[in-house]
């Protein structure tokens, strides 16, 4: 059964918060209240995220509602934290259409209460930029007058700037043949969309066919943050014993685009690792390293 549609009414601050980036980086308007010499952040209060969107959201990526009574999953941070990070890179001179989401590191200092107002804000870390492609780094922090500043995301973009002649191929990721798998998926083509509505990333390659298949894509290619959730709701059911405020960190690459439909795994090591892809010595499609508490 897909998500419903209701789900896009609260996207609509998402919606307007992105599109008004794009248009600030068309003209080259920097967004107000932003340097990016100096790397200032943009803030905003926001209300308490709806009760049935939260829910919709922990069972569309694998997760139980009932581990996240009065709390929010900290991998939902992009549908509220994307418009003030859309704003914050709207001051670079760089198209926003042409990024593509690399990887992030998330720090739980402790779980947001889910009914109070998020007080969240963005700026830009640092931006790697070598005339071929730019990597730009983004703190995204997010907090509410009872927990303080209780989430840290650093999200990492990667945005080609021209086609460099004679690219060497880099080795295809994979799942390392000790890894231990801990979840298996079948993900379905209307994830894509599903993703969309309960986040308000609406990028057309994640739910339009024919424009996934002209920006050079098989078919449709999952969001990289469902990848990420699904990975983390796999921990949370096979490792922290259902308790999301076990986990401390996630740091992730997101190593290749999740074609849709798929079945793919989640795998750990003993080290902590975790990979999502599509058996031991298969490609992946996310890797990284997690930490918890002792014992998990």
């Amino acid at each position: 059964m897909g998500v419903s549609t209701k789900h896009v009414l609260s996207q609509l601050p998402v919606l307007k918060g992105m599109g008004q980036a794009a248009l600030a980086s068309l003209v080259r308007r920097p967004a107000s209240g932003i340097d990016p010499e100096r790397g200032g952040w943009l803030e905003e209060e926001i209300p308490p995220r709806p009760a049935e969107l939260v829910r919709d959201y922990v069972r569309h990526v694998g997760g139980d509602p009932a581990w996240y009574r009065g709390r929010l999953p900290a991998h939902m941070f992009p549908q509220w934290g994307f418009p003030l990070a859309a704003r914050a890179l709207a001051v670079l001179p760089y198209p926003l259409s042409r990024v593509v989401n690399a990887g992030c590191r998330i720090e739980q200092r402790a779980m947001l209460p889910a009914n109070e107002p998020l007080r969240v804000r963005a700026r830009i870390d640092r931006v790697d930029d070598d005339g071929h492609r730019a990597l730009v780094t983004q703190v995204i922090e997010t907090g509410t007058e009872s927990a303080g500043m209780a989430l840290v995301a650093e999200m990492r973009t990667f945005i080609p700037l021209e086609k460099r002649e004679g690219k060497e191929k880099k080795a295809r990721p994979t799942v390392p043949a000790d890894a231990r798998e801990i979840a298996f998926s079948r993900i379905p083509e209307s994830a894509g969309l599903d993703f969309a509505k309960l986040t308000g990333d609406f990028n057309p390659i994640h739910w339009i066919a024919p424009y996934a298949r002209a920006a050079g894509f098989r078919s449709c290619i999952l969001h990289g943050f469902s990848t990420l959730a699904r990975a983390v709701e796999a921990l949370n059911r096979a490792r922290l014993a259902g308790d999301p405020s076990r986990l401390q960190t996630i740091d992730v690459r997101f190593t290749r685009p999740l074609v849709l439909p798929a079945r793919v795994g989640v795998y750990v090591d003993q080290n902590r690792g975790i990979w999502v892809g599509d058996a031991h010595g298969g490609g992946s499609y996310l890797e990284g390293h997690f930490e918890a508490e002792k014992g998990s």
